[in-house]
C-alpha cells in the first residue's frame, strides 16, 4: 500500500513586481509536510521561469519575520515573497506610522520637539517630477504593512541605541502620490546635532534597503516598478540559496 504524503496549506503573498509577474496578490498552496521555505521559491520558479534570474535578490518572510531558506513550514504559515524595496506608536514614544493621507510635517516636528533637544534633524522625501530623463506623472506606493511597521519600529529602536538620540518619528505614505508630495518623513530629536544627523541618514538608508515598501512610477510613456537595491545578504540568503 502506497502511503499518501500529508499536505499543508500555506498562504502566499506577492508584492511589487512579483505581483505583476504572478498576476495575483495572494493565494494558498498545498505543500507536503516538512516542506521548507526554499520549496516555496522553487515552486514559483517552476511556474514562472523569469523568477529564477531574480531569485537571488528576493527576500522571504514567514509570519512577518525574515526567514532562513531552511526553515520548516507549518500548516497555516503566511509566506511573503519580497522583491528589493525601493501606523502605530512604539512603546518608547517613537512615532512610527504608515498612512494614506498627506503627511503633516509641521505637526510631526512640533510633537517631537522637547526642551532637552539641542537639534531636530528632518528628512523629507518628496516625489520629484522626473526619473532618468522621463517625466513623472505620479507614484504608487504599496507595502507588506504589518511587517513594514515592525521593521520601522526596529529601526527606530536601533537608531536610539546606536546613535544615542532621544526619539524618532518615521512616517511613510502609501497609495497614489502627486509630484511634490511627501512620501516619507523622518525626524530625529537629540541633544547634539552630530548624532541627530548620523541617525537620520542611517535610518533612511537602511529603510530603503530593508523595509518592505515598493514604488511604481508612472510616466507619460508607461509605468515601471522602481528598481531598488537588493536586500542585504543576511536577509536574502541567511540559510543558503534556493538551489542548495
Amino acid at each position: 500500500m502506497v502511503e499518501r504524503s500529508i499536505l499543508m496549506k500555506i498562504g502566499i503573498l506577492f508584492f511589487g513586481v512579483l505581483k505583476d509577474l504572478l498576476g495575483r496578490t495572494a493565494e494558498t498552496i498545498d505543500l507536503p509536510e516538512g516542506a521548507r521555505v526554499r520549496d516555496v521559491l522553487l515552486y514559483y520558479v517552476r511556474q514562472v521561469p523569469a523568477l529564477e534570474a531574480m531569485s537571488k535578490s528576493i527576500a522571504i518572510s514567514v509570519n512577518q519575520e525574515y526567514s532562513v531558506m531552511d526553515r520548516v513550514l507549518s500548516e497555516g504559515d503566511e509566506v511573503a515573497l519580497l522583491p528589493p524595496v525601493s501606523g502605530g506608536t512604539a512603546e518608547s514614544g517613537d512615532e512610527i506610522r504608515i498612512v494614506r493621507e498627506k503627511i503633516d510635517a509641521a505637526a510631526v516636528i512640533a510633537r517631537l520637539k522637547q526642551p532637552e533637544d539641542g537639534a531636530v534633524v528632518i528628512f523629507d522625501g518628496v516625489v520629484r517630477d522626473n526619473t532618468r530623463g522621463r517625466r513623472t506623472i505620479y507614484l504608487d506606493y504599496e507595502s507588506y504593512e504589518g511587517m513594514a511597521l515592525l521593521q520601522m519600529q526596529s529601526l527606530a529602536a536601533e537608531a536610539r541605541t546606536r546613535f544615542e538620540v532621544r526619539e524618532v518619528s518615521m512616517i511613510h505614505r502609501l497609495g497614489r502620490l502627486a509630484v511634490g508630495e511627501t512620501s516619507v518623513l523622518i525626524a530625529v530629536g537629540a541633544a547634539h546635532r552630530a548624532e541627530a544627523f548620523d541617525a537620520c541618514r542611517w535610518i533612511i538608508d537602511t529603510l530603503k534597503k530593508t523595509v518592505p515598501i515598493w514604488k511604481k512610477e508612472y510616466f507619460e510613456d508607461g509605468a515601471v516598478w522602481a528598481a531598488g537595491e537588493a536586500f542585504p545578504e543576511e536577509i536574502r540568503r541567511p540559510g543558503g540559496t534556493a538551489g542548495k
